[in-house]
C-alpha cells in the first residue's frame, strides 16, 4: 500500500491467512492451550474447548494412523499427551546432555584417551540419564516411547573458544593444550556426514552400554513403582549397514539381560533404527532382519537424498520455488517424488522381510498436513511431531483416512 516501515516499527502477520497489518494487533492466548496445558477453564472458554474436543473425537473415530510426539522431557511429554498424542515417536537423548554440569562429564568422556577413563566419565552420566528416562516413562503412563541413542558429532559438545577451553581445563584438571589438540582432531568439515549416530556407539561402545543400562533400569523401576507396563523402543540412528545395527543391538541385548538379572524383573522392549540414509532405504529388507521397527528421519533423509544441507539451503531454495524446480520447501513438506520414493521402497522391502514391522516418521515433516497424508498412503503406523503440532497432525491423519476410504 505504499507504506514505508523502518527498523523498530511494528507489523502484525496473520499466520493463517498471510495478511500483514501495520502496527500492533491485539492478541489473546489460545483457549485450547489454556484449558489443556494450564488446566484452567474460564466460563467463556467452555464452548471453544467443547468444539475442539468434539472435532478431535471425530478424528479419532476415523483415523488409521496414530500421532505421537517428539519430546525430550516429562513437561513436553505431558503437553503432547494433553493434545492427544499416543506416545513418543522421538526422544533425542543428546538434548539431555547439555543440562547443568553433565556437559562437563560428556566432555571428560570425549577427551579421554583410554577406555578406562571413558568408562569412568560415562558412569558419571548414568544416574542423570536414568532419572531423565524415569521422568519420561512416568509421564507416558504406559504409552510407547521411542528413545534415540546419542546422535550428534562429538565436536558439538566441546568448547570452541580459548576462554571456554581454559575454563574446562581448570574444571577437569587437564592441560589446555590437550583440550585444544583434541578439539582440532574432532573438527569436521561436514558434521552432517561425520562421526555421529551409530558410528559413535561402534567407536565407543561404552556410550551405548551406559544409555541402554539407564533405559532398562528406569523402565524396570517405573513399572514396579507405578504398576503399569513400560515398553521402551530403542532406536539406533544413522544406520547404513545391517552389521552396524547388529553390533549395537548385541550390546543393547547384553545390557538388558544384565539389568533384568540384577533387578529380578524384566520388561519387553523393541530395538529398531532410523531410516535416514538412502542406502538404508534400498537395503531395508536386510536391515529388517534385525530391526523390529523403522522410523523415517525425514530431516536427514532429505539432506542425504537431495544432497542439500538444511542449514545452508535457505540461500537458494526460495529461487528454486520461484522457478518451480520444487513446489514447496522440501524441509517443511516431504519431497514425495524423490525422498517419498525412498520411503516407499523402504516400506515395501521392510515388510517383505518382517510383515508386522512397526513404521513411523519422526522428522519435523510429521506435523505437515501434506506429509501426514502421504505417510497414510504408505501405510505407516504413526507420525510423530512436536507437541503443539499434534492437533494439526491428528486432523490431517483423519482427513487422509477419509480421502482413502
Amino acid at each position: 500500500g505504499g507504506m514505508t516501515f523502518n527498523e523498530g516499527d511494528y507489523m502484525s502477520i496473520d499466520g493463517t491467512s498471510g495478511l500483514v497489518y501495520a502496527g500492533k494487533v491485539e492478541t489473546s492466548p489460545s483457549e485450547i492451550i489454556q484449558v489443556l496445558i494450564s488446566k484452567t477453564m474460564k466460563p467463556e472458554d467452555s464452548r471453544t474447548y467443547q468444539n475442539f474436543a468434539k472435532l478431535m473425537q471425530w478424528c479419532d473415530d476415523c483415523t488409521k494412523m496414530k500421532v505421537r510426539t517428539n519430546a525430550d522431557s516429562p513437561k513436553q511429554t505431558e503437553a503432547a499427551l494433553a493434545f492427544g498424542a499416543t506416545g513418543i515417536g522421538l526422544c533425542r537423548t543428546e538434548h539431555m546432555f547439555f543440562e547443568g554440569d553433565r556437559i562437563d562429564f560428556v566432555r571428560e568422556m570425549i577427551l579421554s584417551t583410554k577406555k578406562s577413563d571413558r568408562v569412568a566419565a560415562v558412569s558419571k552420566l548414568l544416574p542423570y540419564q536414568k532419572g531423565d528416562f524415569k521422568g519420561i516413562f512416568k509421564a507416558l503412563k504406559g504409552l510407547p516411547g521411542t528413545i534415540r541413542l546419542l546422535d550428534p558429532p562429538l565436536h558439538e559438545f566441546l568448547p570452541q573458544t580459548k576462554e571456554q577451553q581454559l575454563d574446562l581445563a581448570q574444571k577437569i584438571g587437564m592441560p589446555v593444550e590437550v583440550i585444544m589438540r583434541r578439539v582440532a582432531e574432532l573438527h569436521e568439515f561436514n558434521p552432517m556426514l561425520g562421526h555421529r549416530g551409530c558410528r559413535l556407539g561402534i567407536a565407543y561402545p561404552e556410550i551405548t552400554e551406559m544409555q541402554a543400562r539407564a533405559i532398562f533400569e528406569a523402565a524396570v523401576e517405573v513399572s514396579q513403582e507405578e504398576g503399569f507396563a513400560v515398553v521402551p523402543e530403542i532406536m539406533v540412528p544413522l544406520v547404513a549397514f545391517k552389521k552396524e545395527l547388529d553390533i549395537q543391538k548385541a550390546i543393547i541385548d547384553k545390557v538388558a539381560q544384565q539389568v533384568f538379572e540384577e533387578k529380578g524383573a524384566k520388561v519387553d522392549y523393541l530395538v529398531g533404527t532410523m531410516i535416514e540414509i538412502p542406502r538404508a532405504a534400498v537395503t531395508a529388507d536386510e536391515i529388517a532382519e534385525t530391526a523390529q521397527f523403522f522410523s523415517f528421519g525425514t530431516n536427514d533423509l532429505t539432506q542425504t537424498g537431495l544432497g542439500m544441507s538444511r542449514d545452508d539451503s535457505g540461500s537458494f531454495l526460495p529461487q528454486y520455488q520461484e522457478l518451480e524446480i520444487i513446489k514447496k520447501n522440501v524441509f517443511a513438506s516431504i519431497d514425495q517424488e524423490g525422498v517419498g520414493k525412498l520411503m516407499k521402497i523402504a516400506v515395501e522391502l521392510g515388510r517383505s522381510t518382517r510383515p508386522d514391522i512397526k513404521l513411523g516418521i519422526c522428522g519435523e515433516h510429521g506435523g505437515d498436513p501434506a506429509s501426514v497424508k502421504f505417510c497414510n498412503t504408505l501405510g505407516l503406523t504413526y507420525v510423530s511431531c512436536s507437541p503443539y503440532r499434534v492437533p494439526t497432525a491428528r486432523l490431517a491423519a483423519a482427513q487422509a483416512a477419509l480421502e482413502q476410504a
